[in-house]
């Protein structure tokens, strides 16, 4: 019997929220069209749906059904269906990613935290600012980046530690309408700029010359990390779902939202890119050093920039709130803390071991490669193991199934979870690790 004072999610549009805000993060904005405009537009666009329909689908419902079936944590969730055995590890190593990748993660967000700031200043789009003196004057400031990485990580704690009803859920229902508001009063600002139909054309037409092995591989990741899979996150918010919510429907929606978001920024940062004739395919530098170039260029630069950046801002938050409830839930169920204590503790130790991301050169990049080179794929392999191969097919059906006796997909996602799903995360930890290029 789980206890009742988890809290659990008010119905499914609450929980739906959440999870696409956790999938929804600086991935969306940053990662996303760079890699489409490096990888023939819309013909990566196109292996991106598909991996998300074969391979991000059925892992989120794996992680929600395992999370449903317990209403535990990751490490409690595996214990429970598999009490003898190493099955536990898995959820101890969703537990450590949430930790690891939050330490980091909260350095980043703190970024857009400054830039925000600047933007809503004037400072950031002014006459005569050297967008990428900005930028390193910014990195190689590592007490300014502590600071941001404080005010973030607090807001977070803040809302976590509300609870999953008063502070999760209620924070999503407001931060995911701004998110697609803002970005939507952006692209009006974009559809409308000089080079709409160039950038346009550049997103949605396939260019499949364009798209090489590295491209499938790298649009295939895309799928799995955009997603929050393979942390535990995706389990954490399922042990908060009612047994009578389908679980199939849940994990289409949130594919859906965050993949919806995904495209409407490419729709809107190209067009911009063409229009001032800026590098299309400028990596991770597009967005804090290209598109600031861009904004300041346009009428409303203060405003413009204050929005794009409000916009990666809670992005980054909807998805750090995750991350930090999923080792919340974790002291909360295992050595039965109360909600603010465990919040404020865990945030204070990834806050300290973030820091040195913020203050040590290459640090942040370690620990990113750890991450997403070993943690991340390794969890959803054995997850995706776990659902298709240590589950019996009348447990899976039962965790699918949920009360609503809705069935309905189980046969294609059992053997998408059992064959599919493993082999592609293991392409990616294989790509990931440099074994296969």
């Amino acid at each position: 019997m789980a206890d009742s004072s988890r809290g659990t999610w008010t119905g499914r549009v609450g929980f739906v929220l959440a999870a696409a805000g956790s999938a929804i993060g600086l991935g969306n904005i940053w990662m996303f069209p760079f890699r489409a405009g490096q990888n023939g537009g819309a013909a990566f666009v196109l292996v991106y749906l598909a991996a998300v329909l074969v391979v991000g689908v059925p892992l989120i419902i794996a992680e929600v059904m395992i999370g449903r079936a317990t209403q535990r944590n990751p490490v409690g969730a595996f214990r429970t269906l598999r009490p003898r055995g190493s099955w536990q590890l898995v959820g101890w190593l969703g537990v450590a990613s949430g930790f690891v990748i939050l330490s980091y993660y909260g350095v980043v967000a703190g970024w857009a935290m400054d830039y925000a700031w600047m933007a809503a200043s004037g400072s950031l789009t002014s006459a005569g600012v050297d967008m990428q003196a900005t930028f390193d004057g910014m990195l190689g400031n590592g007490g300014r980046q502590v600071l941001w990485q404080a005010a973030f990580m607090a807001v977070t704690i803040v809302v976590v530690s509300g609870g999953v009803e008063a502070g999760i859920e209620r924070a999503s229902r407001i931060l995911m309408p701004l998110l697609f508001g803002l970005i939507l009063m952006l692209l009006g600002y974009s559809l409308t700029s000089e080079g709409a139909s160039e950038g346009l054309s550049f997103l949605l037409n396939p260019r499949f010359e364009d798209l090489t092995w590295g491209g499938v591989l790298a649009a295939l990741g895309q799928a799995f990390f955009s997603l929050s899979l393979g942390m535990g996150a995706m389990i954490t918010y399922g042990s908060y779902l009612a047994p009578t919510e389908s679980v199939t429907r849940a994990a289409l929606l949130i594919a859906a939202l965050d993949t919806a978001l995904a495209i409407l920024a490419g729709l809107v940062i190209f067009p911009l890119v063409f229009t001032f004739g800026l590098e299309p395919s400028a990596g991770p530098g597009l967005v804090f050093i290209t598109l600031p170039s861009a904004f300041a260029m346009m009428p409303g630069a203060a405003f413009l920039a204050t929005v794009f950046f409000a916009l990666l801002l809670f992005a980054a938050l909807t998805s750090a709130i995750s991350l930090l409830e999923v080792v919340v839930s974790f002291f909360v169920d295992e050595f039965e803390w109360n909600r603010i204590r465990a919040s404020w503790t865990a945030g204070g130790l990834i806050f300290a071991l973030g820091v040195p991301s913020a203050t040590v050169d290459g640090f942040l990049d370690k620990m990113d490669l750890l991450a997403t080179n070993w943690m991340l794929p390794g969890g959803g392999v054995f997850i995706a193991l776990f659902a298709g191969w240590a589950l019996t097919r009348g447990e899976a059906e039962g965790g699918y199934r949920g009360t609503d006796g809705h069935s309905g997909g189980f046969v294609a996602w059992r053997f998408c979870v059992r064959f599919l799903v493993p082999v592609a995360v293991a392409v990616i930890l294989l790509q990931k690790t440099g074994l296969v290029g």
